[in-house]
């Protein structure tokens, strides 16, 4: 954990949005406690993995941020079992430097992830990131359609053929952006600024997140139609579909 330093002013849209903090660090725990609340966000703790799943059922936050490392059920564990019935964005907390444990976060279902030590502002902002893209937009936009594949960005609803898609906060960002620019290559970086927002980062999330939206797009996953990598360059979603 980095030094506290000033915290980031409330954003009236965001205020009273619920955040659960599951980490069995007491002095992590508080910081991030404290510059959460100094947002304008409502927040509930549990120290341990098992007492996060309590603590989600009885009171269904907008936001997770859970440790990957947990006494009693480990983080991916507690991402996966929340996975099976919510679409609840969830922020990783992961060891500096371990890209196993990062890719195995992001593909238990986590939208991002912070190494640490992290700064208690970067937490806040990512939290923001993650909560603005979860809510509906006060400006309404027209749900339109590519060949077989709906998309309502005001809703935040995407489908196939007219059947929902159960698309995660970043699995959806990825998805619309894609619909958005039919049949354009775009490389792991490209999607990283332009999805995640941000200029640096790992490029093993946007190949993540890449195969975790094939498995709910693609008839079959490991031979894609429409999510199609372009080797040497990266991705590129064709909506009629390859043969």
């Amino acid at each position: 954990m980095e030094p506290r330093d000033a915290a980031v002013p409330a954003e009236e849209d965001l205020r009273d949005r619920r955040v659960l903090v599951v980490e069995d660090d007491p002095t992590v725990r508080e910081v991030a406690e404290e510059y959460l609340r100094s947002a304008g966000l409502l927040v509930d703790t549990a120290p341990d993995g098992i007492a996060g799943l309590r603590q989600f059922t009885r009171t269904p936050p907008d936001l997770v941020v859970l440790d990957r490392m947990l006494p009693g059920l480990d983080g991916a564990t507690v991402c996966r079992r929340i996975r099976e019935t919510s679409r609840t964005p969830i922020i990783m907390l992961t060891a500096l430097g371990d890209v196993e444990d990062r890719i195995d976060g992001l593909e238990a279902g986590a939208d991002d992830y912070l190494a640490k030590p992290f700064s208690p502002r970067e937490l806040v902002l990512r939290a923001r990131s993650l909560l603005r893209r979860s809510v509906a937009r006060n400006s309404p936009q027209t749900p339109f359609e590519v060949g077989a594949f709906g998309l309502d960005v005001s809703r935040r609803t995407a489908s196939r053929d007219g059947v929902p898609l159960p698309l995660s906060v970043r699995e959806f960002d990825l998805l619309a952006f894609l619909l958005k620019h039919p049949d354009q290559v775009f490389s792991r970086e490209q999607l990283l600024r332009e999805v995640w927002q941000w200029s640096f980062g790992d490029l093993s999330t946007v190949t993540v997140h890449v195969r975790r939206v094939r498995e709910k797009i693609e008839d079959d996953p490991t031979s894609p139609r429409h999510l199609l990598t372009v080797w040497g360059v990266g991705y590129r979603f064709d909506a009629v579909g390859a043969a």
